[in-house]
């Protein structure tokens, strides 16, 4: 099968090789070096010099390339932008999507494909950082904001960088079946699949996004004190401020409610709880402060996207 990874200038180098390498993977699990045959097309001749600054061999250009394609994938950029104006690679791009098995975009590389109109009408997604002004651009598209990664028919779309590898580990599963994906997760130290969104952060990486002294100390006592009363006006006085005010000015300083932050934290707890031992559901829902099992279950399933029971079968060390 022949995998075509679209790249140009500035393009995102992870989102290249990331892919590339879990099908070069895949072939070698296989034992047939050609099974999966990765080419570089680009849309300048030569080496491209990619985001990082180092630089990428091109294969073939758009306007060179013959032969057929099996799966062709669009790689993303911060200045993806400058991609998405090309009229010509847009009438390229509508070519090979009528002629391939299947076609899709890794992070970014989704506003180029939306800009050739490949995703109208679609389910798709991209980097958490873009989904709004690709929903807004582009209105047709049916964007989901926190999946890591979208199939919708023969349409492929990821999340942020590194979802690329997600994506084509599904193409893998898709291709080859669970036991091959499997086999390539463990080598390249993956998940076969991630749990919850991409929106999913650490509640202390989350922590660290406030500037204002009087939020991080909140934030500092939910992560050491969970099994505390959490609640809003009890936060707001911890703070010195309103219950209005408090959520206003924390609301701005994360980017999430003061309640949002409290059941990231919890659930972020649970879950390492979860991976590192055998607690029972009741035990873990009194460490990480809920006082009702049925209500920490919800919370969990609605964070991470399955049950702790499934979480464990399949995370649990």
């Amino acid at each position: 099968m022949r995998i075509a990874i679209l790249a140009f200038p500035r393009v995102q180098l992870l989102d290249v090789v990331g892919p590339a390498d879990v099908f070069a993977e895949a072939s070698r699990q296989l034992g047939q070096p050609r099974a999966y045959q990765i080419q570089v097309i680009g849309t300048v001749p030569g080496m491209l010099k990619s985001s990082s600054g180092l630089r990428l061999a091109v294969d073939a250009t758009v306007a060179e390339h013959r032969g057929p394609i099996d799966t062709l994938l669009v790689a993303g950029s911060p200045d993806v932008a400058e991609v998405a104006t090309d009229t010509e690679l847009h009438e390229w791009l509508r070519r090979q999507a009528h002629t391939v098995r299947r076609f899709g975009s890794v992070c970014s590389g989704a506003f180029v494909l939306a800009a050739a109109g490949l995703l109208d009408g679609k389910r798709v997604v991209t980097h958490w950082n873009a989904v709004e002004r690709l929903a807004a651009q582009y209105p047709k598209a049916n964007v989901e904001p926190d999946a890591i990664y979208v199939k919708d028919g023969k349409l492929f779309t990821s999340a942020g960088v590194t979802a690329g590898m997600d994506l084509a580990l599904a193409m893998v599963e898709e291709d080859h079946g669970r036991e091959l994906a499997l086999r390539v997760a463990r080598e390249l130290v993956m998940f076969l699949k991630r749990p919850g969104g991409q929106s999913q952060f650490s509640a202390h990486l989350a922590a660290q996004t406030s500037e204002r002294s009087s939020v991080r100390q909140v934030q500092d006592h939910v992560l050491s004190q969970l099994k505390d009363d959490l609640s809003v006006p009890t936060l707001a006085a911890r703070a010195g401020m309103s219950e209005r005010n408090f959520a206003r000015i924390f609301r701005s300083e994360t980017g999430t409610t003061p309640a949002e932050f409290v059941e990231n934290a919890r659930i972020d707890a649970a879950r390492r709880l979860v991976e590192e031992s055998d607690l029972p559901a009741k035990r873990l829902a009194d460490e990480v402060g809920y006082a009702n099992v049925d209500a920490f279950r919800r919370a969990f399933s609605r964070r991470l996207g399955v049950s702790p029971g499934e979480y464990r079968r399949r995370f649990a060390k």
